[in-house]
């Protein structure tokens, strides 16, 4: 399943509307964050798993995944997910309400998690992208940062591999 946002207004584009998970309110990693519009994001990404579940597809076999925005959202739902996910993946992307953490991973701490990011990332400076693994190393078992020399917010052959890889690790056929 690959969600799309709904189109909302976005402070950061000047209160244009735009497709979007929750609202930007700064490219300052201190500035205020969209808590109520993570979280019910949040809700709905929990709604499609249990929607999944339902269907016979079990959380072990699901892998989050996202872009900026999207990665964020990915991260964020994941580590509020109480039941064993296949993965997170965060590809240019940050950790929102990153101070709510350790605390706020209510499971997943064993689940990998890849986060890819490019060096020239103008828009999610890649030091976002450092600071989030650091913080997800402090409690979660299994997290990869790959960084993508020249490559700004966009993917590169070399990542769609390095996704590839871990996809195939993560979800291997079943018998």
């Amino acid at each position: 399943i690959c969600p799309t946002a709904p189109v909302i207004p976005v402070t950061l584009n000047g209160g244009m509307r735009m497709t979007a998970w929750f609202d930007l309110c700064s490219l300052d990693p201190n500035g205020r964050e969209d808590e109520s519009g993570i979280k019910s994001a949040a809700e709905g990404i929990h709604r499609l798993i249990a929607d999944e579940e339902k269907a016979g597809i079990s959380s072990d076999r699901i892998v989050l995944g996202g872009f900026s925005m999207g990665g964020a959202l990915a991260l964020y739902s994941g580590l509020r997910y109480p039941k064993p996910l296949a993965g997170i993946l965060g590809l240019s992307c940050w950790l929102p309400l990153f101070r709510q953490f350790p605390v706020a991973a209510v499971g997943n701490h064993e689940t990998p998690i890849l986060l890819c990011h490019g060096d020239s990332d103008d828009l999610v400076p890649v030091h976002w992208g450092q600071l989030t693994s650091e913080l997800l190393k402090k409690f979660a078992r299994d997290v990869t940062f790959r960084q993508y020399k020249g490559m700004g917010h966009s993917s590169c052959e070399e990542e769609t591999k390095d996704v590839a890889v871990y996809l195939q690790s993560r979800l291997p056929p079943q018998p």
